[in-house]
């Protein structure tokens, strides 16, 4: 696979339906007619055949319109020759940051955009080729131990609590929501996915629970105030830990939940259940046995635990331009890696759940959120800021329409603990 083929591989997270940029010179294409068909269009052309004919067109600067033969489902503008042939040395990262600063526009609806090539690309992708691997030395992830962790997380969830009160409701949960009907609010999905996890662990009044990696803290409170638990959660965002412990505060809950600045390869003491939801991606692979020590060494003899984590169906890294730009250091595990969790320390796998649609419909609440309140993301940051968050909304969206993305929930118990359910009913009982 070359680089023309891989600039719009499984991964390219490509944008949402947006507004024109203001950096994009319209009236310069507009009117001009195709011609003779230049090098960069034939580029173009070849690229759409390799990609199995895709529904989508391309629009040159020079007004020259590129076309696969189908019924177009969006036309991708790209604004100069520049931008192109950045694009063509380094797609993964160039198509994101040309989309951010205005070069590339898309007309049409940029989810189905992303998800058009994304069904084109695994179908003719080839991961065996040297480009591949070339290109996996080039984009290494950034490292994941105690002090990159750090840095990582204060780079994405320490730019501004008022920046996510914007999108994820009212429950400030940023995690994949469980939607007990397709049409559920986002707010329901999301305290209907704080039950199922309390009733996959059996919580019961009295217990103790550890949590690794607590977010905005509504977990937390949720496992205290309606299942009567006590928590201890350790995150290392200096904004979500304020606004978490500000939260307890208010609602009368610091006796039952306790929110700790420390990373999760520092938990101690020990707990009747371990959870941790969405914090997996952040740990790195290299990290999982570490993760399954903490948590091993936390439980008592009937202890149980539960992991919430974005996959993949077979080891990958996540897409570059996320990773540089969005989630620095994170890392979707495939089941076969997960399972470095379990199996050194012992840990007995008791359930696997995949429920990707529900995080597909979950990002598209977020995302109608984002964009009713984008003219206030536009007035906390710049434009620029506006249209790479529009792009990595839409492109996750596409991730686990087309399955390039899954959602797994773990369920894990000690070796030696025979206090397990012998159905699943308990999971449905309200």
């Amino acid at each position: 696979m070359n680089a023309v083929e891989k600039s719009l591989g499984p991964d390219a997270e490509v944008p949402a339906k947006a507004p024109a940029s203001p950096h994009f010179d319209h009236a310069k294409v507009v009117g001009q007619g195709a011609g003779a068909r230049s090098f960069e269009g034939g580029l173009l052309k070849k690229l759409l055949s390799m990609l199995g004919s895709p529904p989508l067109d391309f629009l040159l600067w020079t007004g020259e319109r590129i076309s696969s033969g189908v019924a177009s489902v969006a036309t991708i503008r790209i604004k100069d020759r520049r931008t192109l042939w950045g694009i063509l040395r380094d797609p993964q990262l160039r198509f994101g940051d040309s989309y951010s600063d205005g070069s590339v526009d898309i007309d049409g609806d940029i989810v189905a955009v992303l998800e058009e090539i994304s069904r084109s690309s695994i179908r003719t992708s080839s991961k065996s080729s040297l480009y591949h691997r070339i290109y996996k030395k080039l984009h290494r992830p950034s490292v994941n131990t105690l002090a990159g962790s750090r840095e990582n997380i204060h780079t994405h969830y320490d730019i501004g609590n008022e920046f996510y009160k914007l999108w994820l409701g009212k429950t400030m949960a940023y995690t994949c929501a469980y939607y007990p009907t397709p049409d559920a609010a986002l707010d329901t999905a999301q305290i209907a996915k704080m039950d199922h996890v309390c009733r996959k662990m059996r919580l019961r009044p009295g217990e103790t629970v550890a949590e690794a990696g607590c977010g905005w803290g509504a977990l937390g409170l949720h496992m205290a105030r309606h299942y009567g638990v006590k928590v201890r959660a350790f995150n290392i965002s200096k904004e979500q830990l304020a606004y978490a412990r500000e939260r307890a505060k208010a609602e009368g809950m610091t006796s039952q939940v306790e929110y700790i600045e420390d990373d999760y390869r520092n938990i101690s003491g020990h707990y009747d259940a371990f959870v941790s939801i969405g914090m997996l991606e952040h740990v790195g692979v290299e990290h999982y046995q570490e993760l399954g020590n903490v948590a091993r060494r936390a439980l008592g003899a009937n202890g149980r635990g539960l992991i919430h984590s974005i996959g993949r169906n077979k080891p990958a890294s996540l897409q570059p331009w996320i990773e540089r730009r969005i989630f620095p250091g994170a890392y979707p595990p495939a089941l076969s890696e997960m399972m470095q969790i379990f199996e050194p320390t012992d840990l007995s796998v008791l359930d696997v759940e995949n429920i990707r649609l529900h995080y597909a419909q979950t990002l598209r609440h977020w995302m109608d959120l984002y964009e009713a309140n984008v003219d206030r993301v536009r007035g906390l940051f710049d434009e620029k800021f506006v249209r790479m968050w529009r792009m990595y909304l839409a492109g996750s969206i596409a991730g686990f329409t087309t399955g390039t993305l899954q959602l797994f929930q773990v369920l894990f118990a000690t070796r030696e603990n025979n206090n397990v359910p012998w159905t699943r009913d308990h999971l449905y009982q309200r």
